[in-house]
């Protein structure tokens, strides 16, 4: 019988904290959904006491989701605890998740604390938090740079404490495969009572390793590994939730280990997250890149075309990514054939979500002739999670390589219609300056990107812009055939997404 390994996302809590990455509740909410529908048995939701907006996040996502449980970060801090509570007391599973640091670094320039009083805090919270759930996970922050001898006894008393997780990460990833293996089944055999509890491993990917250390840690002993849709996090990020999940199940038969994902989310999931947070996925990315089942080699080709394994140890239909090249949606096509065609690519939609989507389908129809399963996939996830404070109602950009380039835009706001010109270095530049003349304001652009979402010349256009308010990056994203109609309108959903964060 294979071994369950319990899957903790925390896309919603590390991986929100990507550099460059600031979701919103709608949006975050539908993440929750979205991992629900893949079966995670965890997700972290936050970090409460972090900001009113996180506290907020983590509440709808706990009033919302049922069948995950539903975790909270908190330091080992009875407010922080008092606040995850709060924000998870209408959770069906609630899940209170404290840690504290226990390296000699942190300890000693972080904490300002010795072992002992560290063990006494972590006992003190840890007891202190089980008067609010049973569930309570405690993590040794830098677990893998600590004194496994004090890990061991630490841990033997937070246990005696009432924890029933315990989560020993490389919070730096700073360990080596067989090393973090081997630190794993020492801390194991090491513990007092640890038979009784959860192991989770939690690693990051400074050196290349988080998801070869999680695999290492689960084969050790561990049941429990915290990880991110593609690989989100803290500097270079988090091990990835897609490749631990299908080395798992690719290596079953090796492993003798398993989990209840539905692997057929991952890609729509991995997806959903890359167009809400702003991070276009490397192709050549494990899983879900663009190239991870594109064979270039003629002998490769050869092969494939013989048999599929020759070179794909896993299909693409394992992780969701269906093949609909002879199906043809265009703009005689109905609304029910639509809603067919996105069940069939395993997008579910409610009634008002697919009369949005439908109607920007349309609209792509009308300029182009025939429409892909990407196609869709982009005019789904462009969703605005956000108020339209302003809308974009008409353009007009005059260019050249010999005059001064000038915009003229037309925007809405409520029943009012604001017009300005600008000129500018470039089309972009005076189109932009013509949006912040219009609505009156300085906006700080900091990124903007173009990729195609399709082949071919009538390919639609994905524009990502960025834009910073005080300390935070808020993510504009608009699709068109029309590379200054999806600028313009990616600028302006930036800008209402920020407006929309101030109320």
């Amino acid at each position: 019988m294979n071994k369950r390994v319990k899957i903790f996302d925390t896309t919603l809590r590390d991986g929100e904290q990507t550099p460059g990455v600031n979701l919103n509740i709608k949006e975050k909410i539908m993440i929750a959904k979205q991992l629900e529908e893949l079966n995670v048995d965890v997700i972290e939701a936050g970090f409460p006491r972090a900001s009113k907006a996180d506290f907020e996040a983590v509440k709808a996502i706990a009033q919302e989701i049922r069948k995950p449980e539903i975790a909270a970060l908190c330091r080992a801090v009875k407010e922080d605890i008092d606040c995850a509570w709060k924000a998870l007391e209408d959770a069906e599973n609630p899940r209170i998740h404290t840690f504290i640091a226990t390296s000699d670094i942190h300890m000693k320039h972080k904490l300002h604390m010795t072992k002992e009083e560290v063990i006494k805090r972590a006992v003190e919270m840890v007891t202190y938090a089980k008067g609010y759930c049973n569930n309570i996970e405690f993590s040794a922050e830098d677990a893998y740079r600590s004194d496994p001898d004090f890990l061991c006894e630490l841990f033997t008393k937070v246990i005696k404490a009432g924890a029933v997780v315990l989560n020993i990460p490389d919070t730096v990833g700073y360990a080596l495969p067989m090393d973090y293996g081997k630190f794993i089944k020492y801390i194991i055999e090491n513990t007092e009572g640890i038979e009784n509890v959860e192991v989770s491993v939690h690693c990051h990917d400074d050196l290349g390793m988080a998801v070869a250390n999680s695999l290492a840690g689960i084969m050790s002993g561990a049941s429990q590994v915290e990880c991110a849709i593609n690989g989100l996090g803290e500097r270079a990020g988090n091990a990835s939730l897609e490749e631990i999940v299908m080395t798992l199940k690719t290596r079953k038969n090796y492993l003798n280990m398993d989990t209840d994902i539905n692997t057929k989310q991952i890609y729509r999931t991995s997806k959903l997250v890359s167009s809400l947070c702003g991070i276009d996925i490397p192709p050549n990315k494990a899983v879900v890149g663009k190239n991870a089942f594109a064979h270039e080699s003629g002998i490769h080709q050869h092969g494939v075309l013989q048999e599929k394994s020759t070179y794909e140890i896993i299909t693409p239909e394992s992780v969701g990514i269906n093949n609909h090249s002879n199906i043809v949606l265009g703009k005689h096509s109905g609304r029910h054939a639509f809603d067919s065609y996105l069940k069939d690519i395993g997008i579910v939609l409610n009634k008002e979500e697919l009369d949005e989507a439908f109607e920007k389908f349309k609209r792509v129809t009308d300029k182009k002739k025939q429409i892909t399963s990407k196609d869709i996939e982009a005019i789904v996830n462009s969703k605005k999670y956000f108020t339209e404070t302003y809308k974009l109602k008409s353009f007009q950009v005059n260019s050249g390589n010999n005059m001064i380039c000038t915009s003229a835009i037309e925007i809405r706001q409520g029943d009012k219609s604001l017009t300005e010109v600008a000129i500018g270095d470039g089309s972009i530049d005076s189109a932009f300056k013509a949006v912040e003349r219009t609505i009156g304001m300085n906006i700080n652009l900091k990124d903007y990107s173009i990729r195609s979402v399709t082949d071919g010349k009538d390919a639609l256009g994905e524009v990502t812009v960025k834009i910073k308010d005080n300390d935070k990056i808020l993510v504009g994203k608009s699709i068109s055939q029309d590379i200054m109609e999806a600028s313009i309108n990616a600028y302006i959903n930036a800008i209402n997404k920020m407006i929309d964060d101030k109320h």
